[in-house]
């Protein structure tokens, strides 16, 4: 389980400080697909980044099974389980998929287990195993290549940052085949994504929707969705949703 406990984020701003996150109380059970959706601004990024070590949070406490990782660095984090996914996949200029993977898995892959992976995303092996990260690559190929390493480095919790961001229609069609297929398999895997996406938010086992850095509502997706779609007061859903057939 992912517990954070009155985790706050703070930052200077103006000669003042402005509150990201704010004394946030949140469980995140092991073998769940949840999505944390909300407006933008309300601290989701954020969020993500403090839960995989990339931001230290101000105050609060986030425990990874029952183990106290709030002073953890990233690397120590990810040794423990914990992947995570940038909104831009970063390229890596004479570095191959495969060595990327290898570098994932901590090991030394074999090309067959290698393209195991690939083929998991929807690539077809032969024709990326020895491609460079490079600007060759188009976003849609990288956000698949990223997923990837995150299942190869076999991620007892798998962070999403915004996958959809920046990629084309086709892309994100294929991104949530490949989310549908990670959600129905049954194992301890636990995975996260920030999204606006209707889409992804209808294959969620549940969601969280944070603003204003706190956790607004949490549940299972059959109940808190209906409620976002069909919400018109404190939170407006035109401002936590981007649906199907606006910009990706």
């Amino acid at each position: 389980m992912l517990e954070l406990k009155d985790v706050s984020f703070v930052v200077e701003e103006n000669g003042g400080e402005k509150s990201i996150i704010d004394r946030l109380n949140l469980k995140i059970d092991d073998g769940k697909f949840t999505v944390i959706t909300g407006p933008n601004g309300g601290g989701k990024s954020t969020l993500a980044k403090i839960i995989a070590g990339i931001k230290q949070p101000t105050s609060g406490q986030i425990l990874l099974d029952g183990t106290d990782i709030t002073g953890m660095s990233v690397t120590e984090r990810a040794n423990l389980g914990i992947g995570y996914a940038f909104q831009q996949p970063v390229r890596f200029k004479g570095i191959r998929v495969i060595d990327l993977l290898r570098i994932a898995a901590g090991k030394d892959l074999k090309i067959p287990e290698a393209c195991k992976f690939l083929s998991e995303v929807g690539l077809c092996a032969r024709d990326y195993i020895d491609r460079e990260i490079n600007a060759s690559l188009s976003g849609g190929e990288l956000k698949r290549i990223e997923i990837a390493t995150v299942i190869a480095r076999q991620a007892k919790v798998a962070l999403f940052d915004e996958p959809e961001a920046g990629i084309d229609l086709w892309s994100f069609q294929n991104l949530i085949r490949i989310f549908e297929r990670l959600g129905s398999e049954k194992s301890d895997r636990t995975i996260v994504i920030i999204s606006h996406q209707e889409r992804i938010l209808k294959i969620a086992d549940e969601i969280i929707v944070l603003a204003d850095g706190k956790v607004k509502a949490q549940g299972a997706s059959e109940e808190i969705l209906p409620t976002i779609l069909g919400t018109s007061s404190a939170v407006d859903a035109c401002s936590l949703l981007t649906k199907e057939g606006g910009e990706i």
